[in-house]
């Protein structure tokens, strides 16, 4: 009796087999191969802002530091974006008729609010305390990388949930004196190794390493 299928169509069947299986895997694969890369993360991206804010000029030439603007920091979950009236207390004298100021002279006089784009934007299921990184030691480079070289700001580091448990785990490296926090290219105390400044700093913000889900997931 002649076969119903040819010899081939079980070669066809083999394949459709495979790749009903595995093209769904594939694509899960890929899916998660690109949400760790820089463009899935969104990272090194400028965020246009409603007014071009150059944090090299700001921060790098006129050594104004972070928290004039974001003044908060120090004492809130949330490091705070400074109001019209702070950057009119400069701009109110220095470039008061440029161009580019249109946005901030018109929200100063008509009470506006500047909208700015948030660019570390963490889960909505995530907690994120920077007063407490801030008090214990972490300073604003840690995260959010060499702010005095960017133009526009971008996302620097992945924020991802691997790399809050790496310094989680192990906190010492990652600290500095709190009088240091804002500084750019923080550079440690040549005079003790990093063992011994880590192990210091430890002891004296009283950190501990903080693993538990609900540090973070509450």
């Amino acid at each position: 009796m002649r076969p119903l299928f040819p010899k081939w169509f079980n070669g066809l069947a083999k394949f459709t087999a495979i790749a009903t299986v595995g093209a769904p895997a594939l694509i899960v694969g890929l899916l998660l191969v690109y949400a760790r890369s820089d463009p899935g993360l969104r990272r090194h991206i400028p965020i246009a802002q409603p007014i071009q804010f150059d944090h090299r000029h700001h921060v790098a030439d006129e050594g104004i530091e972070c928290r004039y603007c974001h003044q908060t920091v120090e004492k809130s979950a949330y490091a705070g974006m400074p109001p019209v009236s702070l950057c009119m207390n400069c701009h109110s004298q220095i470039w008061n008729k440029s161009p580019y100021l249109e946005t901030l002279r018109q929200a100063y006089f008509t009470g506006k609010v500047i909208k700015w784009k948030q660019v570390h934007n963490l889960s909505d299921y995530v907690y994120f305390n920077h007063a407490i990184h801030v008090n214990k030691g972490v300073g604003c480079e840690t995260c959010h990388g060499r702010i005095d070289t960017m133009a526009a700001v971008y996302k620097d580091k992945t924020l991802t949930m691997s790399w809050c448990l790496d310094c989680h785990r192990n906190p010492g490296p990652n600290l500095r004196p709190r009088e240091a926090i804002t500084q750019m290219n923080y550079q440690p105390d040549p005079s003790q190794t990093p063992e011994a400044l880590a192990q210091s700093l430890l002891g004296k913000y009283d950190v501990h390493t903080r693993v538990s889900c609900s540090t973070c997931h509450r």
